[in-house]
């Protein structure tokens, strides 16, 4: 699952984000379920739902980042170098080296 998120284009960073975003979503939830509801049980239940999201979120952030960091060291550079190399030698048919 983590290779196929990684193929996708998902980051590391990304996740991490959502994981910082789901605190913080759980946190304005409370606020407002709190207001709305009549129950405040009800409205505690809507933040800690919300809030549990975060450590998926984190526990994904770091296997995509042990992912990246096989991809380094399997190649010998980061995935973004990587990428900029490949689209330089299209650029200018193949001429370019790894290591330039």
């Amino acid at each position: 699952m983590i290779k196929a998120l990684h193929k996708m284009g998902i980051r590391s960073g990304m996740m991490y984000m959502a994981g910082v975003m789901s605190v913080g979503a759980s946190i304005v939830s409370w606020n407002i379920s709190r207001q709305h509801e009549r129950s405040r049980m009800r409205a505690d239940h809507w933040g800690i739902f919300v809030g549990e999201w975060a450590p998926t979120f984190f526990a994904i952030g770091l296997a995509l980042r042990m992912e990246e960091m096989r991809e380094e060291v399997m190649t010998g550079m980061p995935e973004e170098e990587e990428e900029r190399h490949e689209r330089m030698g299209r650029r200018f048919g193949r001429r370019m080296t790894a290591g330039v």
